[in-house]
């Protein structure tokens, strides 16, 4: 398998997925602009979404996929496939009484996800209904995240990369053709991710049929890979989603700032969660079955070596989009969502919460590089221990910077909580020796740095006054913008070039 190769059919479907899911929250901010609506449908949406990364394809990705790979590799496909069966039935059951709990204790969850918004009758009660209508959005995305699994252990990657997709479509159209005929427009939001979440898993059922995977009712909770799986999951749970604790509890916090202040930390995330999704959950994705094979076959100088090729990327891809997204925060935000309701005041505010982010944005991606180190290995008391110090940084910190800072305080907490989790984590691989780098690493960087300081300068000229950038139309906003991206990416790389980078040097090969 070749992971270079891998890696840009995964990254390909991510980049559909989040082009459309700017799409979709160009058409959110159009219609309904950053205030009580779309606070509410966040809110809504945000945990249900929160529970999918901790839970389905957070914790259970990270606990399935190395125990699927081992019963594969070792036990052959027939005890894989009991496996994938009594793994799917136990879930499923589990996870249909945690969207119907969701439904039923909807307020509570409501009160204590936005306790600030008790004061507001009308915004409490329109968010317990958005958060009724997502609440079996987890039950979807457990099973598709099973499916994903499955799918990605017999290295077939393009499908479940593409399933978002989906889910950005049924929102575009509920919110462009079906609001207008709802009594509260913005509740069609809330039905669209009911709906995606439903064609996202119908999606996943023909593939895993073609290579007789497809899941059977097998109710058998005793079984030894199950509760293999379970061990690992629930710890996992909190190790592979701090930074999604980290959102809820900023909402919690946010709850209480002035009204927009939900949404202007949502544009600024979506923003950064662009280049995160688009590379580190791309990596993420493919390097988990790999390092996972080579860690069942013994093979530990090429899971370092593995580990070492993804670090490579993630810094010679993440540093200069986090440089951007800092400098571009006004280009960027004002051409994706200054339009309708959303206001110039509005990209303002949500600059700054989106240069906070971006702080931490490779410490983010790393993360999703190093953590699979652990998991692959069915290590998950290391990764526990470091969330637990991640999550306890962040909360202290949000208390510092709150105040000063008020939404950008709880963005720079993440970012620099990002940073420290990745260090701990690089740290213990190196202090195992499980990763050893490879030579070349100073040459490396120091060609990095040199590019980096070319894209500053092409940014720095290219973008001009930001104010401008709030006056000119969508169209002169858009060429511009595209004009700036492209002349940014075309000197970073044509530097790196110059001084000898090419792409045969980053591809990288494991057996299936």
């Amino acid at each position: 398998m070749n992971l270079l190769r891998a890696l840009a059919t995964v990254s390909s479907m991510t980049l559909l997925s989040r082009v459309l899911g700017f799409v979709r929250d160009f058409v959110i901010a159009r219609s309904f602009g950053a205030g009580v609506a779309t606070d509410a449908f966040f809110v809504a949406f945000r945990l249900p979404n929160i529970l999918r990364r901790m839970f389905a394809e957070g914790a259970f990705s990270q606990a399935f996929v190395p125990i699927l790979a081992e019963y594969r590799n070792r036990r052959g496909e027939a005890e894989a496939r009991t496996l994938v069966d009594r793994v799917a039935t136990v879930l499923g059951l589990v996870v249909a009484a945690i969207s119907l709990l969701g439904i039923l204790a909807a307020p509570l969850i409501v009160y204590v996800s936005a306790p600030g918004f008790a004061a507001n009758p009308d915004k409490f009660a329109l968010t317990v209904e958005m958060t009724r209508i997502t609440a079996p959005y987890i039950l979807f995305m457990s099973l598709v995240a099973l499916a994903g699994g499955v799918l990605n252990t017999w290295s077939r990657f393009g499908i479940p990369a593409f399933t978002p997709v989906l889910l950005n479509l049924s929102i575009i159209v509920m919110a462009l053709l079906v609001a207008p005929y709802f009594g509260t427009p913005v509740v069609a939001l809330a039905w669209g991710v009911f709906i995606g979440g439903i064609l996202q898993l119908a999606l996943q059922l023909r593939p895993l049929a073609r290579i007789g995977m497809l899941p059977r009712f097998d109710l058998k909770w005793s079984d030894p890979g199950v509760q293999r799986v379970i061990k690992l999951m629930l710890p996992a749970m909190l190790a592979v989603s701090v930074a999604q604790l980290s959102l809820f509890i900023n909402t919690i916090f946010a709850s209480f700032l002035q009204s927009g202040s939900v949404s202007w930390l949502y544009y600024a995330d979506r923003l950064m969660e662009f280049p995160a999704g688009l590379l580190g959950a791309a990596l993420g994705t493919i390097l988990l079955p790999g390092l996972s094979k080579l860690n069942a076959d013994g093979r530990t100088e090429e899971f370092s070596s593995m580990l070492d090729w993804g670090l490579r990327l993630t810094l010679l891809l993440t540093l200069p989009a986090a440089l951007a997204l800092a400098m571009l925060a006004v280009p960027l935000i004002a051409t994706l969502f200054q339009h309708g309701a959303f206001t110039p005041d509005d990209v303002l505010h949500t600059r700054t919460a989106l240069v906070a982010y971006s702080v931490g944005l490779t410490g983010l991606i790393a993360v999703k590089i190093l953590a699979p180190g652990f998991y692959a290995r069915q290590d998950v008391r290391t990764p526990v221990r470091f969330a637990l110090i991640t999550l306890a940084a962040t909360q202290v910190m949000n208390l510092v910077f709150i105040v000063p800072l008020q939404h950008t305080g709880l963005a720079l907490s993440i970012g620099l909580a990002s940073l420290l989790n990745a260090g701990l984590l690089y740290r213990r691989l190196r202090h195992l020796g499980v990763y050893a780098p490879l030579p070349g690493w100073t040459a490396f960087v120091t060609k990095l740095a040199v590019a980096l300081i070319v894209l500053g300068i092409v940014l720095w000229f290219g973008m001009g006054e930001a104010a401008a950038w709030l006056e000119w139309p969508a169209i002169e906003r858009l060429w511009r913008l595209a004009v700036l991206v492209a002349g940014g990416m075309t000197a970073y790389f044509a530097t790196l070039f110059a001084l000898g980078f090419r792409l045969r040097d980053f591809r990288k090969h494991v057996a299936r």
